[in-house]
């Protein structure tokens, strides 16, 4: 009896480690990188990791509703670098030699806001209409969408890159709430947006439906869900994200061009991925994406205070995606 008993509490130790590895992982290369490099513990890097993390988190809540659903977005990076370039040529100081449209007057920040975020909406809501009514993979037409945004973001730039930013743009990328460094603005921001997708994803009658045709299409549509309209909504709301998050990269890095934003959809769904957002649909919680958003940047800064040369990143962040998903696939088919 108490031999059985050993053996059910080991197999949960088991479970557990395996199911939690790559958190388990990367804290103890936290603190082992805090003990080598005693500064690795710091508010300036606590600050820089909150700043990084942000927006990335922003992008990964929007691409974790098309996962979801089975789904997914290639176009979100290139969604985030039009909006970064559209409010950057709102937001350009009158007296930039180099300003985009120098007979444009300044305009007002929250109307650069809403209108970079409709934009994105706009992308969005084509790519779920296409995926609904269309019948195209969720992979091809994103994939479509993130050539044809691009394409739109050369010719609207001509390829040229954009700086000279207002103050009031670049203080909300770079600020913080009563001046403490813990608290930056990009960090606030993120963690409103991540309430409200929590309570969109728990307390909702849409959250419930993004479930349900994660886990069974079919039954949805047979228990009288509307799927297209869903998918709709989801894809546009993960535009809106996108764009918020593309407005405030833009900001952050004072300068934007064609390139911003590039590969970032692949962070995003990495991010989400290491979360415990599931390849196969119907999983997944607003607070394990930002574990793996927050996992995958703490990975990349502990790195570069170990002085590991950053083309090595890649390598090591392909590996830990590789056994996330590992890792995911080992319970969906424990459940069968």
């Amino acid at each position: 009896m108490l031999e059985a008993v050993k053996g059910v509490q080991g197999k949960k130790v088991i479970n557990f480690l395996l199911n939690n590895a790559i958190i388990i992982l990367l804290v103890a290369i936290s603190i082992v990188v805090g003990i080598l490099r005693p500064s690795f513990f710091s508010t300036l890097t606590a600050s820089n990791l909150m700043r990084n993390t942000a927006a990335r988190f922003i992008i990964a809540l929007g691409v974790s509703g098309c996962l979801i659903t089975r789904g997914t977005d290639l176009s979100a990076g290139r969604s985030v670098g039009l909006a970064a370039c559209i409010a950057a040529t709102f937001m350009q100081r009158s007296d930039y030699a180099s300003k985009v449209y120098p007979n444009m007057g300044d305009v007002n920040i929250l109307l650069v806001l809403l209108g970079v975020v409709l934009v994105a909406v706009m992308f969005g809501a084509i790519n779920g209409t296409v995926i609904s009514f269309l019948n195209v993979p969720p992979f091809i037409a994103t994939l479509g969408m993130q050539t044809i945004i691009y394409g739109i973001c050369l010719v609207f730039t001509g390829a040229q890159p954009i700086g000279g930013f207002r103050e009031v743009y670049t203080n909300v990328a770079s600020g913080s709430l009563f001046g403490i460094t813990v608290l930056p603005y990009l960090a606030i921001i993120s963690a409103v947006c991540g309430v409200i997708m929590w309570f969109v994803y728990n307390k909702t009658a849409h959250g419930k439906y993004l479930y349900a045709i994660g886990g069974n299409e079919n039954a949805a549509e047979v228990n009288g869900i509307n799927t297209r309209r869903t998918k709709i909504i989801i894809y546009a709301t993960a535009g809106a994200m996108y764009g918020l998050a593309g407005f405030l990269l833009g900001g952050k890095a004072g300068g934007t061009s064609v390139n911003l934003g590039w590969g970032y959809e692949l962070e995003a769904i990495a991010g989400c991925t290491i979360g415990g957002v599931s390849t196969n649909g119907g999983v997944g919680r607003v607070s394990g994406i930002l574990v793996g958003v927050l996992v995958f940047e703490l990975l990349r800064i502990a790195m570069q205070f170990m002085g590991v040369e950053p083309s090595y990143t890649y390598i090591v962040q392909g590996l830990v995606i590789v056994l996330a998903v590992a890792v995911d696939m080992r319970k969906y088919v424990a459940k069968k």
